[in-house]
């Protein structure tokens, strides 16, 4: 019917094929079977039908469908009226929807002219898009979507003042990639570019594992002391409830190392009791104590306890003590692989990445002694100690996390499978590391009812001791790590006070 319709139309206008003196076929005709052509996409077909068409006629309209992602054509044509003697036009509507926008409507002009005694399309790149004349080009482009929004647990904003950026920070470019905008554009020399549809992204919320109430109270716990941090876990699960690191250097509580000092006697002590050592064992605390010509080991202040049970020369953190038992019943690969089993060496897939500690087996018993008391070889996070803390609270050692399990494994990959723990050791080591809080070094620091932990005080080479206190409380594991902060009686301990209190 279109044919015939544009046809009558054309004769109409006294544009009578056989007055043409012998030209082959009509204006409409051709018209017709150009836009049927189109329709099917048959390129070929369409160039029969165009006077001399260019080189790139195939290769225009395949690539501009291809790279604008043209899923569906629709033509309209309007009525077609001569323009002279041996010419004629036919406006028409067209809309093709692209995957990324939708419909995008245009209007055009399909020109013809007889040419060696038949009807031929006369075509331009602006037949196939007006935006095309003058050598415009129209591509889709990306651009940058709104940032996301990092929210906690509830589905709160995360306050700037929490010391939580430098570790959420890590998150967002990897959340960003997925909140890219689309744009088509138009450009043509000596004209401004145009843009001419967008897909812009909503603006992109993600809720992480953090909790509003122990945010606030770990970041306030912090208010005043500078080179610190504190990390807490919910044991249960792995989820990152709080973390607000304010050491400098861009050093990070997630991603550095530093020697932990005596917090490391919990894998110590888990890999004697695996040895036969108990905690209600009567054990040597001497001042000092020095394997045979090797370097000595002292305890903190000098203190000779003399003879205590195991439990009690952990809640009193008796260097001498774990060195002569770890260098009499352990062999050197035992402490490596029980911090192992306890973390070390496994990655932390938070989502923000992270890094667990090392342990090296050493190469005399100078290094041995070091390693069993936090030195030596032996490196940690803060990240890394809070989750041996949940490990011992709970029963088994999950690697910590930040977002959701579907998003960690996305952005960090698969995480290291939960590892459940000797029971009987775990049992040991938490009525162990109650005695540090009732009686032992962390007794004097006012801590709240309910709390288990163990203290470190870490030495650095020609700077202050760094000062630890890892523990837990219910359904909390922390740790607490202040940089060159002293012991981490003095130092640690007071900081955990203001958390626990301040939830």
């Amino acid at each position: 019917m279109l044919v015939s319709a544009v046809a009558a139309v054309f004769g109409a206008v006294t544009f009578a094929v056989a007055a043409a003196g012998g030209v082959k076929g009509s204006a409409a005709e051709t018209s017709a079977a150009y836009f049927t052509a189109w329709r099917a996409g048959n390129v070929d077909a369409m160039a029969g039908l165009v006077h001399e068409p260019p080189g790139d006629f195939r290769a225009r309209h395949l690539s501009m469908s291809a790279q604008l992602g043209v899923e569906s054509l629709e033509l309209r044509p309007g009525t077609i009226k001569a323009t002279g003697d041996e010419t004629a036009e036919v406006p028409f509507s067209g809309s093709r929807t692209l995957e990324t926008f939708g419909a995008w409507p245009f209007d055009s002009t399909l020109r013809l002219a007889v040419r060696n005694r038949q009807w031929k399309v006369l075509w331009t790149p602006e037949t196939l898009h007006p935006l095309l004349k003058d050598g415009g080009t129209v591509e889709v482009v990306d651009f940058d979507g709104p940032p996301v929004e990092l929210l906690t647990r509830e589905g709160h904003k995360i306050p700037n003042n929490g010391y939580a950026e430098s570790i959420l920070a890590r998150l967002r470019p990897e959340l960003d990639e997925d909140n890219a905008g689309w744009a088509l554009v138009a450009k043509a020399p000596g004209r401004p570019e145009q843009r001419v549809m967008t897909a812009a992204p909503k603006p992109d919320v993600e809720r992480t594992t953090l909790s509003s109430s122990v945010q606030a109270a770990a970041a306030r716990s912090l208010d005043g002391v500078e080179d610190s941090a504190i990390v807490v876990l919910r044991p249960a699960t792995g989820e990152v409830l709080a973390v607000a690191d304010r050491l400098e250097e861009n050093y990070s509580a997630f991603h550095d190392l530093f020697p932990p000092g005596s917090t490391f006697k919990m894998i110590t002590a888990a890999a004697l009791m695996k040895a036969g050592l108990e905690p209600a064992a009567q054990v040597p605390c001497p001042a000092t104590y020095s394997f045979p010509e090797r370097r000595a080991f002292t305890n903190d202040g000098g203190a000779d306890r003399g003879l205590v049970s195991f439990t009690d020369a952990f809640a009193y953190s008796c260097n001498t003590t774990f060195v002569e038992q770890a260098l009499t019943r352990l062999q050197r690969e035992d402490l490596r692989e029980t911090a192992h089993e306890w973390g070390f060496g496994r990655p932390m897939r938070t989502g923000a990445q992270g890094v667990c500690g090392t342990i090296e087996d050493p190469a005399d018993a100078d290094w041995f002694g070091s390693n069993a008391i936090g030195q030596g070889t032996v490196v940690a996070s803060p990240l890394c100690m809070a989750a041996i803390a949940a490990a011992v609270q709970d029963g088994t050692w999950r690697s910590p996390r930040l977002l959701s399990d579907k998003q960690v494994r996305r952005i960090d990959g698969e995480p290291s499978p939960p590892v459940e723990l000797d029971q009987g050791v775990v049992a040991k080591l938490r009525e162990m590391m109650r005695a540090v809080v009732e009686h032992g070094t962390a007794s004097g620091g006012g801590l709240p009812d309910g709390v288990s932990g163990k203290t470190g005080t870490a030495e650095v080479e020609g700077r202050r001791s760094h000062g630890w206190f890892v523990g837990y409380r219910d359904d909390l594991a922390f740790c607490v790590f202040v940089r060159h902060g002293g012991s981490g009686g003095s130092a640690a301990v007071p900081i955990a006070t203001r958390f626990l209190k301040g939830l």
